[in-house]
């Protein structure tokens, strides 16, 4: 399952890699985040490496649905309920602040983008209430929001209720990173792909391990989706999850807008065009869920098929995909100074699925604190949203979310339990799990070829469930994946699972 923004993409291989260099900054990955971040340093004069496990914007960077929109869904107003006006209006400024400086850049390397209108709008009169509520949390934030009559849409699906935003931004993600990288090795960084980063140490010198050796910088960024460090506890603050994409050619008209459903299943629809995208189509994308705890991962993306065929019939797919983002208790991203870090090593995680906005600013934010910029020259989103509180509706969420975690870690062990080796070989595509004398072991067939690799994820021991939509063993606690073979692909683990 591979991406419409990286299908004939050009793959940038970046440079070599010497064990033991020294550079201002190490960037750890190279998806929008560590991108942006590593060309805001290198191009302040600071020496940058980017040390990527996989290529550019191989995660979520290239598989996103290319929105860029400061109306989210039901982000706001969901905010709104448990937090002050002044938070929602930071959350907002700063991702203003990150859009300005993505459509700038964009500008400025010749990316081409269209500026769209972006819609939340409710599928059924149930859920008109929320895009009320939606309504009002974005006046309040700032944002020239206004209502909408469904009919004046001129869609072929249900809308009952619908607000719009003007002057929103629909591009290809992946051409953007691969322009970002471009720069940034230009202005003279090193963007070292295909290396692992195993380990990461603050004393007696910042450094990070990778399976060709060391590499040191006086700071260290963590541009990873999920911390690859446990300071902090972040896997358990934030919820792993996963959606799907899938795009489609037709000639047919197709809503030329970006539009998001605040009810579920979620439906995230928006065109393409040759100019903000590879081809002309329609991205149809939704049906998200934690990672790991879903009965079909194949079916969700089925439904979402099921679902264009039935509104645009001459629609014909193309490409099917999926993307993991983290999501905070809170829905605010966590970005800044890792704990036990000693103000050398930064983060920035928890996006919600909202990244082309959120980790701009997240580089903005992470740039001016290696950089040295005073508070007092900041602007007011950083401090606002540096300064959160925590409320007792986010601690419950937490709760609730950690409850969830506790209950897989045990129904996956349980599960393990009941079904002993020898099994019948799985068919193509399929996984099972089964314990052998005392251990868990997941067996797949994939590409003709059955393998058995270790169940138990090295991050936390929890047991992993297959994926039968990408053929991944997949972790419902924190949501580490790996491939068939075990060869890890992403999440807080960050080692490859045993053969068995």
């Amino acid at each position: 399952m591979e991406s419409l923004w990286r299908t004939g993409t050009p793959r940038i291989t970046g440079t070599p890699f010497a064990p033991g260099s020294r550079s201002d900054v190490v960037v750890v990955g190279a998806g929008l985040t560590g991108l942006a971040t590593a060309l805001m340093l290198q191009r302040a004069g600071r020496t940058v490496t980017v040390i990527e496990a996989g290529e550019v914007a191989q995660l979520a960077t290239g598989g996103n649905t290319g929105k860029l929109s400061l109306l989210q869904g039901s982000v706001l107003s969901t905010l709104r309920r448990h937090h002050y006006a002044a938070l929602v209006k930071a959350y907002v400024d700063a991702n203003r602040a990150g859009m300005e400086w993505l459509t700038g850049f964009a500008e400025e390397a010749g990316v081409p983008f269209t500026r769209r209108t972006a819609y939340s709008y409710a599928q059924t009169d149930a859920a008109a209430s929320t895009v009320d509520d939606e309504f009002d949390a974005a006046r309040e934030a700032g944002l020239d929001v206004r209502r909408v009559d469904p009919d004046a849409l001129d869609v072929p699906f249900p809308v009952a209720a619908a607000i719009a935003l003007n002057d929103q931004v629909a591009l290809d993600p992946a051409r953007i990173a691969g322009a970002l990288a471009e720069q940034f090795v230009a202005a003279g960084g090193s963007l070292h792909t295909g290396l692992r980063v195993t380990k990461v140490h603050t004393l007696p010198d910042p450094r990070v391990d990778t399976p060709e050796g060391v590499a040191f910088a006086d700071h260290i960024v963590l541009a990873t989706g999920a911390p690859i460090a446990d300071r902090g506890l972040y896997f358990a603050k934030t919820s792993g999850l996963r959606s799907y994409c899938v795009s489609f050619a037709t000639d047919r008209p197709v809503p030329d807008g970006l539009l998001l459903s605040v009810d579920g299943p979620t439906r995230s629809i928006r065109s393409v065009t040759t100019i903000d995208g590879p081809v002309a189509g329609l991205i149809v994308g939704g049906n998200g869920h934690p990672v790991g705890r879903s009965d079909s991962e194949r079916a969700a993306v089925d439904d979402l098929v099921d679902w264009t065929r039935r509104y645009f019939p001459e629609a014909v797919e193309t490409h099917r995909w999926s993307a993991q983002d983290y999501q905070s208790h809170d829905l605010i991203p966590f970005v800044g100074a890792l704990p036990r870090g000693l103000g050398r090593i930064r983060f920035a995680t928890g996006y919600g699925k909202w990244g082309l906005s959120n980790a701009p600013w997240a580089a903005i934010r992470l740039s001016s604190e290696i950089l040295g910029v005073p508070w007092r020259d900041r602007p007011a989103w950083m401090t606002g949203i540096g300064t959160r509180l925590t409320v007792p509706a986010d601690l419950a969420q937490g709760a609730v979310e950690n409850a969830r975690v506790g209950a897989a870690a045990a129904a996956g062990w349980a599960g393990a339990m009941t079904t002993r080796t020898p099994v019948p070989k799985p068919a193509e595509g399929e996984g099972v799990v089964a314990t052998r004398g005392v251990e868990p072991v997941a067996i797949s067939t994939t590409d003709g070829q059955t393998r058995a690799v270790s169940a138990v994820c090295p991050h936390l021991g929890g047991i992993l469930s297959w994926n039968d939509a990408e053929c991944t063993w997949d972790c419902p606690l924190h949501a580490s994946r790996f491939a068939a073979d075990g060869t890890r692909l992403e999440g807080p683990a960050v080692r490859d699972l045993e053969a068995r």
